[in-house]
């Protein structure tokens, strides 16, 4: 095989299967020149809104700015508390901290990676408004025990669903809800690298409140409800025409995307647990597992030799995350809430994890050279 064509994420090979579908796509949109709130927009935001069986669904830049609107939205003031993992991507804090509200970090949970709900409930004070559990790698957080936390100490939640959209989450009583449907707000990325990505930047929210929808919407668009009539201070935060566009096409394949991946971790598992060097990802039981990443915790070798191992084979490797949040520099002034002692798993997470190639392309042959390179570097 050649190895050189081994991606992290291959989306050139994804496009080149749906190609006459996007091509189409993009083209109608340059016909049209309805570049920004084409009906492409509308169109997806109600298709999504029906496969995730939301009410709502309003498109916005990216990610990050659906997190920072869906704050913004909840009416939250300066010195508000809102609580998150200390081990995910900076986008999750950098807006409450942009929004002059005060992060509370808490530890992860050491098999799932996502928050620790024992340690969430430890957090609360009288000035707690807010909970982002962040879906990290593909599964959900524990939203039953979340959300009954939240409801006891009267607390908003905004799910950062944006490494598992398509996940679906079990509840105890049976029924099933898709990742970022069961909090106040969900928010998601559409950064091209995601389970359902774009060829750009792209986010959205989703809720059934039909108020903070409105409120979302108006935000999303300088605050605007009734044009050149403000009635707050909002941003400009849009879903481009041809994005809308090119997620149309992809969200018809993202079940089959999931399946893929799913598969890919399924026979990822199956070659590497025999290894003790080794941690293979752990399934909640409350969430299936769509593996935006697959991610090994490394033990009794140091994690960036095998990193340059695998590299010399022309396998890439990354790393998320090499920092955990509470050491970050630009969070130095929470540290006083935040000392080292109390993330444990975050500290352990961060120098242990290594995530392999994860996508719709992976073929037998090719996770087959991966593990076997793999395991070779332990003998």
């Amino acid at each position: 095989m050649n190895n050189s064509s081994i991606q992290m994420c291959d989306l050139r090979g994804q496009y080149l299967k749906i190609k006459p579908e996007i091509d189409a796509a993009i083209q109608q949109v340059i016909d049209s020149t309805a570049f920004i709130k084409g009906k492409e927009v509308g169109d997806f935001q109600d298709e999504l809104a029906r496969y995730l069986g939301v009410k709502h669904v309003i498109g916005c830049a990216n990610g990050t700015d659906a997190l920072q609107v869906a704050l913004m939205a909840l009416g939250l003031k300066p010195g508000d508390e809102v609580i998150t993992p200390d081990f995910t991507f900076i986008a999750t804090v950098e807006v409450v901290v942009l929004l002059g509200l005060t992060p509370i970090l808490v530890d992860v949970d050491p098999f799932t990676f996502t928050i620790d709900t024992k340690k969430l409930e430890e957090a609360i004070t009288p000035k707690t408004k807010a909970i982002i559990p962040v879906h990290l790698f593909g599964q959900c957080a524990n939203m039953g025990e979340i959300m009954r936390i939240a409801q006891i100490h009267n607390l908003y939640v905004v799910e950062d669903a944006a490494q598992a959209l398509g996940a679906s989450y079990y509840h105890s009583d049976g029924h099933v809800s898709k990742a970022g449907t069961i909090g106040h707000i969900g928010a998601t990325s559409f950064f091209p690298s995601k389970n359902l990505g774009c060829y750009g930047d792209g986010g959205a929210l989703f809720t059934n409140d039909d108020s903070l929808a409105a409120e979302i919407r108006s935000i999303t668009n300088h605050g605007m409800r009734v044009r050149y009539h403000h009635d707050r201070i909002g941003v400009n935060s849009r879903l481009d025409t041809v994005q809308a566009a090119i997620l149309r096409v992809k969200l018809k394949y993202l079940d089959s995307y999931n399946e893929a991946r799913m598969a890919a971790a399924q026979l990822y598992d199956t070659r590497l647990k025999v290894c003790a060097n080794l941690v293979i990802p752990s399934r909640a039981t409350w969430s299936n597992h769509i593996f935006h990443q697959y991610t090994l915790r490394v033990n009794e070798a140091n994690r960036e030799e095998l990193s340059k191992f695998l590299a010399g084979k022309g396998i890439p490797s990354m790393v998320y995350y090499p920092i955990p949040l509470h050491s970050q520099k630009a969070f130095e002034a929470y540290r006083l809430q935040n000392s080292n002692s109390t993330f444990p798993v975050s500290n352990s997470l961060s120098t242990s994890v290594l995530s392999i190639p994860m996508h719709t392309e992976l073929d037998v042959d090719t996770i087959n050279f991966i593990t076997e390179s793999i395991l070779s570097f332990f003998k």
